[in-house]
């Protein structure tokens, strides 16, 4: 869907331009890889000239880092449900670490457009930007980094500082798991052909869940 604006005269109708952007480089995303997106194409879909994006937004990059810091938000906010929901913190520290687990694999597997932008940020969306707006965008990952510490060391309070790294270790493994979980059709025909190769290709999920469980296993206290 093509939008077409009138100009904006009021601080109000220039926060709806930025939205309808970052509405229309989210759609696209889930149309196509990161790569893809264009911003010849972000502009002709929003209804706007290439000038008038860039008043809002100076670069692709700096659209689509925005775009993440908004998912990371979302994410978090509804990971913090999903613990509350899933955890019971009597439980044994193993028993815990193995829900963590389950619920932020699940969790991030839904999530597979928020995973491939984390892992396009530093070969791709970090280029392009100013020092401005590199340094925003890094005080907000810092924030959401410490607001994923504090869920996951209220329910493994065992891993201490460790917690930090593991927050980081986890966004940085889905970052890099979706070029493996959704291979080009080439490689799909493959596993369609070759059925004895096709325990190469696992869901974002069956690749997270082991993954997580072993980077907990590795940074948790020993009995």
């Amino acid at each position: 869907m093509i939008v077409t604006f009138q100009r904006a005269r009021t601080e109000e109708q220039r926060e709806i331009r930025r939205r309808a952007i970052l509405d229309t480089a989210s759609a696209m995303l889930d149309e196509m890889p990161v790569a893809a997106v264009t911003l010849n194409e972000l502009c002709r879909r929003v209804g706007l000239a290439k000038p008038n994006v860039l008043r809002y937004f100076e670069s692709r990059e700096a659209v689509l880092l925005e775009l993440l810091d908004h998912f990371l938000r979302q994410w978090l906010t509804e990971l913090a449900a999903e613990l509350a929901a899933g955890i019971d913190v009597e439980l044994p520290m193993a028993d815990r670490a193995a829900a963590v687990a389950e619920i932020l694999s699940g969790s991030l597997a839904r999530r597979v457009v928020m995973c491939d932008l984390f892992g396009a940020q530093t070969g791709v969306l970090e280029h392009n930007v100013s020092v401005e707006v590199a340094t925003r965008y890094k005080r907000a990952s810092l924030e959401r980094l410490t607001t994923m510490t504090a869920l996951v060391r209220k329910y493994l309070p065992e891993l201490g500082d460790n917690a930090s790294m593991f927050s980081l270790q986890t966004m940085l493994t889905a970052g890099a798991l979706p070029a493996y979980s959704t291979p080009p059709p080439s490689m799909q025909a493959v596993y369609r052909a070759e059925p004895d190769l096709a325990g190469f290709h696992l869901s974002l999920e069956d690749y997270l869940r082991p993954a997580l469980t072993a980077t907990l296993l590795g940074v948790l206290p020993r009995p």
